[in-house]
């Protein structure tokens, strides 16, 4: 099947095309309705376009991206894709799977505007586009907060007035879900396990991160909350922190409700302990000295420690921790210091194995390691790509 993935987001969209689950196209369309508005797109790994171009919309933006593919021979009509799958941050609780577009869906996905405002929006901007430029194409959504949606009651609410839930949908959610998913199913295969008995704790690291308890195959807890501000430490948002604080400066500073949001999500994490939030530049500032650095590093490194302790204790039986994202990815520094110390819990690294730079899922726990430790690269879209699959073969 030949299936278009498309991650709209407010000023930009990534879109990959998949042919028997492999990608063979990829491009981006940014800063949309700016003057510097761009496309570019890679074609069996060779950059076939990359021009600075007038973009308005997001309808130009995917016009424009569809002439391109029929150009370049992607497809003989826009009609010939068998599927599109969206990313769409949040589903709420409406949705616990993948869906078939409909006019009831759409309608759902506006009115958890509220919860995800810079995102879900944009999402509904390509949905609208591609129903105009592909009008026989079947659309599907795939929701960053579906495979969260087994969590149970007492991990997902928080303690407020139950009124808050009931009225304003105050819950953890949880995000990176499809993520978490895409990897938990590759762990398995590694484990030789089916998915339904696999017990593991997923670390997702880049600029965000959170991090997933899976028991049996479904997820039963998650770092990130009713935003993907709670949680662990990452690049410019502060994760966990005691609510008070908040009070606290907006009576000494002054500071409205709009500052501090833009402080705790944009100013926080590692930026705001040391003004720096690609690890690559803090190692690098560490290593020359610079003790604000080191000590974002620590604090990063304490955080995810102790959410693999807290979950390796509610899951009892841990079959496998994994690493994905950018920094789990690529960052073997990062992952023997979050693993440090952790013998106790059945988990030792294979240090030689672990500091080997490769582009593929592999082991890097030692031989006498209770709980095998896997570096895995995620692929979202392609999970994406695969769940519509299902969508469109199940709705025919």
């Amino acid at each position: 099947m030949k299936i278009l993935v498309l991650n709209s987001g407010s000023s930009s969209v990534k879109f990959q095309v998949f042919e028997d689950d492999i990608s063979f196209v990829s491009g981006l369309i940014e800063q949309i309705g700016e003057e510097n508005s761009a496309i570019s797109i890679i074609l069996r790994d060779e950059k076939v376009v990359d021009k600075q171009i007038e973009i308005k919309s997001h309808f130009d933006g995917l016009q424009i991206a569809a002439n391109y593919l029929l150009e370049l021979g992607v497809v003989k009509d826009l009609n010939e894709f068998d599927g599109i799958g969206h990313r769409v941050v949040h589903g709420g609780e409406y949705f616990n799977k993948a869906m078939l577009v409909t006019d009831d869906v759409i309608e759902k996905i506006e009115s958890l505007q509220p919860l995800a405002p810079l995102h879900n929006p944009a999402h509904l901007d390509g949905i609208r586009v591609t129903k105009k430029l592909n009008p026989l194409v079947p659309n599907v959504v795939v929701f960053d907060t579906a495979f969260h949606q087994s969590i149970p009651a007492h991990a997902y609410m928080y303690a407020l007035p139950y009124k808050f839930y009931e009225e304003d949908g105050v819950r953890k959610y949880g995000f990176h879900g499809t993520s978490h998913h895409f990897v938990a199913k590759v762990a398995a295969r590694m484990l030789q396990k089916d998915i339904n008995s696999l017990n593991a704790i997923t670390l997702h690291l880049g600029n965000g991160g959170s991090v997933t308890a899976i028991e049996n195959g479904k997820s039963i807890d998650t770092s990130m909350g009713l935003t993907p501000l709670e949680g662990l430490i990452m690049g410019t948002r502060s994760g966990d922190l005691d609510p008070a604080i908040l009070f606290y400066l907006s009576r000494k500073k002054g500071y409205d409700i709009n500052e501090l949001d833009k402080i705790l999500n944009k100013q926080s994490g590692l930026k705001g302990i040391c003004g720096a939030n690609d690890m690559r530049e803090i190692h690098s500032m560490a290593e020359s000295g610079d003790k604000k650095a080191q000590l974002a590093l620590d604090m990063f490194y304490y955080r995810i420690k102790k959410y693999i302790g807290s979950y390796s204790a509610i899951l009892g039986r841990v079959d496998c921790i994994v690493f994905t994202g950018g920094i789990g990815e690529n960052d073997d520094i990062a992952r023997l210091e979050s693993c440090h110390n952790l013998e106790n819990l059945g988990i030792k690294l294979n240090v030689e194995e672990n500091a080997l730079r490769k582009k593929v899922a592999r082991e890097i726990s030692s031989d006498d390691s209770l709980v095998k430790v896997f570096v895995i690269p995620t692929n979202e879209e392609l999970e994406i790509a695969l769940q519509t699959q299902e969508v469109v073969k199940n709705s025919r």
